[in-house]
């Protein structure tokens, strides 16, 4: 089997990390970015490695026959737009790169008959849930733009499945954290927003009373489970990953430390959620292995060098 693979979005925060994990195993990787999200800086590391190829392309542009797909075994697709409020105030932006963008990803591998197309979901997908696990066949409600376009890019995805037998999975991932967090925006991942403005000294923006929780998964985590999905027989399938384990706001507050204020709650946000993760860990034996306390205090020494940051830090991806 070719051990070529393509990641879209692979300078960003979690593609990144898969191209990391995909290098280790030995993989020829090609990334394709546009930059606009992603940084060549979270590859750095990787400048003289031969097996990384890298393309400056935005996805919007890319056409069906691009070569960079030939003979790839896997797709792994991260490229895309993030954050609720900004897909509030440019719908069409969102729809534009999550879905169209997405479908001619498909066309690109579809046309290279690629061995498995990964999608890189969003578990916005499930709205304002109940204070219980959500499973992946609970009821869809996106509440914004952002969600709803996420959404569409999933359904495009099994539709390619569906019609033209291209082998997909797809994974919803919750509130993924670790090195390379995006601390850029007003309104990015809550971690890396609260690690910008402790680091310029500026109090952690706490929405509404704080008391909201989210599933936090370390990256590390993320990643395995996406090369899992590509490598399994199984196909048409969509999986949740989280640890089930939700921590409150307050509670990611408490860990960093510092002062606080608060700010209004946001449309289209639930209070609690955390994933039903049963069915990958029967499907792909998937477990997610760094605990929330250990990882957040890892990003904290590791990134941040403090002081006062515990000797720890999360077990490295083996060859």
């Amino acid at each position: 089997m070719s051990k070529k693979v393509v990641v879209t979005g692979g300078a960003g925060f979690i593609g990144s990390h898969m191209v990391d994990l995909l290098l280790s195993k030995n993989y020829k990787v090609y990334v394709i970015d546009n930059l606009t999200g992603g940084h060549k800086k979270n590859l750095k590391h990787h400048h003289n490695n031969s097996k990384l190829k890298f393309k400056k392309l935005d996805i919007c542009n890319l056409k069906p026959n691009n070569k960079i797909f030939k003979n790839a075994a896997y797709v792994f697709h991260f490229a895309g737009m993030g954050d609720i409020v900004p897909s509030i105030e440019n719908p069409d932006k969102y729809m534009k790169v999550n879905v169209q963008g997405t479908i001619n990803v498909l066309e690109a591998s579809r046309h290279a008959n690629v061995r498995k197309f990964i999608y890189a979901a969003s578990a916005s997908c499930y709205g304002i849930t109940k204070n219980q696990s959500t499973k992946e066949d609970s009821k869809i409600s996106t509440e914004h733009p952002y969600a709803l376009s996420k959404y569409l890019g999933e359904t495009a995805v099994f539709h390619w499945n569906k019609v033209y037998g291209l082998p997909v999975n797809s994974i919803r991932i919750f509130n993924a954290y670790g090195p390379r967090v995006r601390t850029t925006g007003a309104y990015g991942a809550v971690i890396g927003v609260f690690f910008k403005q402790k680091i310029k000294n500026k109090p952690l923006t706490i929405v509404g009373d704080g008391k909201q929780s989210r599933d936090f998964v370390h990256v590390e985590d993320v990643v395995k489970a996406f090369l899992l999905a590509a490598k399994t027989k199984l196909s048409g399938r969509v999986y949740n990953v989280g640890t089930g384990k939700p921590q409150s706001v307050n509670h990611l507050v408490s860990l960093i430390g510092g002062r606080t204020i608060s700010i209004p709650d946001r449309p289209g946000e639930p209070r609690k959620s955390f994933a039903n993760i049963s069915r990958i860990k029967k499907e792909l034996k998937w477990c997610p292995t760094i605990k929330f306390d250990d990882g957040l205090r890892a990003m904290l020494k590791e990134i941040y060098k403090w002081k006062d940051a515990p000797l720890w830090t999360p077990k490295k991806i083996k060859k």
